[in-house]
């Protein structure tokens, strides 16, 4: 085993506990002693107790289904979650995210206020740093950099008071892990709503979120023509 968990040292984000990590062994390829302390996790699941030299470290934050392994790195005051999987020799740090089903491996690095989310893939030796953010399909690769206030498609990435609330594509809208397009969002949503237990309250946020959604999108495919 290569961290305990410390019960009696947690945090907590979005309502889940998550608790700060301690090595019970050296990891010398990473300057890590035994009896340091890492960041937070939500679960064992988050970090690989075995194999490799993963670590989280700082006040960097791994939760929900997201899985942080083999030599990869996080620390600083990042935050990597939902289903995210972060591996490889893969850094990411400072105040950067990695959320959704995003992949970020190899030697790539995100840093900064960057975000990788939705079903974007960060591999290689890329960089996505500053504002930047990647995310619906996107994958950056090979030796490519994504800086500065770049976007893959659009800024709107919304909290809501349940489920993040994203645009996929030009067509496809994701709250939480379910994507589908934005007509089969309005037509089915508020039953979906229901059979999840959203309030009536919930139902209506996240349909203003959807008006808000078409709105940037027919914007954009204007400008794209």
């Amino acid at each position: 085993m290569k961290y305990k968990i410390l019960v009696d040292e947690y945090i907590e984000v979005y309502g889940e506990k998550l608790y700060r990590i301690e090595a019970l062994i050296d990891i010398p390829a990473i300057g890590v002693k035994a009896g340091d302390k890492g960041g937070f996790i939500q679960t064992e699941s988050c970090l690989s107790q075995v194999f490799g030299n993963a670590w989280v470290s700082g006040n960097a934050r791994v939760f929900g289904d997201a899985r942080v392994f083999g030599d990869a790195q996080v620390y600083g005051d990042a935050q990597v979650y939902g289903d995210a999987q972060v591996y490889g020799d893969a850094w990411v740090s400072g105040n950067a995210w990695v959320s959704g089903n995003a992949w970020v491996s190899g030697n790539a690095r995100v840093f900064g206020d960057a975000r990788v989310y939705g079903d974007a893939w960060v591999s290689g030796n890329a960089r996505v740093f500053g504002d930047a953010q990647v995310y619906g399909n996107a994958q950056v690769y090979g030796n490519a950099q994504v800086y500065g206030n770049a976007w893959k498609l659009s800024p709107l990435q919304i909290q809501g008071t349940r489920y993040f609330f994203n645009i996929a594509s030009t067509t496809e809208i994701q709250i939480g892990c379910m994507k589908m397009p934005l007509s089969e969002w309005k037509e089915k949503g508020k039953q979906i709503g229901k059979d999840q237990d959203f309030s009536d309250m919930q139902i209506d946020e996240y349909f203003m979120y959807l008006e808000l959604a078409e709105k940037w999108l027919s914007m954009f495919c204007k400008e794209q023509k």
